[in-house]
């Protein structure tokens, strides 16, 4: 007997297209699932591992990549197994597993895929699937969403608008990094951590070759990199996309340590951002994912 499935629904992805579209392609396709839509504000995390508790031993996020990780988070290191429908506004996990991009096809990737174990990577026990960052990037997303709720603006001219109020105070970090042992000192506007290491190359910006590497890929900014520069970076972190060692002292380690001054900083875990009590220790999970990919 097959074990159950669960469909788990962020109503709020692409404008609604995950809820409405979703379930009635599983249908179509003949996989039988519960369907979770959940509300607004729903700890989505929790919602899975009650139904990993109940006996559902595939769960399918329809999401962006927020949704997604807070699935993942549930089932890590489990016998249980993610499916992906990627309903984001860009989807970074769901292209670097190879996934199509529309749901139909992705659906057809859930009943012919294969399960493959990859990496997942955390800070402070806190899951994250592409990346993590800390300075200029969680700022704006912190703003974006505020005027979102008060202005009611669409996700890019709110983002746009927080980059402008973000950049005139041209925040910096004072941060202590320790990737696999040894210490730097940098004062930056930006740090980005990648679950597994980002292509730097023209025609590969932001893109993983694997997910199975094991390695988490560090980036720091550097201090001369000016006001217009922390507005590229802004936007190349909401694309993933890392640039060369122009710009960023880039490392390589199995797990890095953060210290700062502040006791508490603002982090972003796939474009979605926490309250984090520092010192920072972020690690990779090797093979800590069961999904299903093409």
């Amino acid at each position: 007997m097959t074990p159950p499935i669960a469909l788990i629904v962020n109503p709020l992805s692409r404008g609604g297209q995950a809820h409405e579209t979703a379930a009635p392609l599983l249908a179509e396709s003949g996989i039988e699932a519960k369907v979770a839509v959940l509300l607004p504000g729903s700890d989505i995390t929790e919602a899975a591992r009650s139904l990993l508790q109940n006996g559902y031993r595939t769960l399918i996020a329809a999401g962006g990549d927020g949704t997604i990780r807070a699935v993942a988070a549930a089932i890590l290191d489990t016998d249980a197994t993610l499916g992906v429908l990627p309903a984001g506004t860009l989807n970074h996990f769901a292209r670097d597993l190879g996934l199509p991009p529309d749901l139909a096809s992705c659906v057809k990737v859930l009943k012919t895929g294969a399960v493959r174990a990859v990496d997942a990577a955390e800070v402070n026990g806190h899951v994250f699937l592409n990346n993590s960052g800390l300075g200029v990037y969680p700022s704006m997303v912190t703003q974006r969403e505020k005027r979102r709720r008060r202005f009611g603006q669409s996700k890019w001219m709110a983002f746009f608008l927080a980059g402008v109020a973000t950049i005139r105070r041209f925040p910096f970090l004072d941060v202590r990094v320790v990737p696999g042992g040894q210490a730097f000192e940098f004062r930056t506007p930006f740090v980005f951590v990648g679950n597994n290491v980002y292509q730097t190359e023209r025609f590969n910006f932001g893109t993983r070759k694997s997910l199975t590497g094991g390695q988490l890929f560090l980036a720091v900014a550097q201090y001369r990199i000016g006001r217009l520069g922390l507005v590229r970076l802004a936007f190349r972190a909401l694309f993933g996309r890392i640039r060369t060692q122009r710009d960023f002292d880039i490392f390589e380690s199995k797990e890095v340590h953060i210290g700062s001054r502040h006791k508490r900083l603002p982090v972003s875990l796939d474009g979605e951002v926490m309250l984090i009590e520092t010192p920072l220790h972020y690690r990779t999970r090797p093979g800590a994912l069961r999904v299903i990919a093409p």
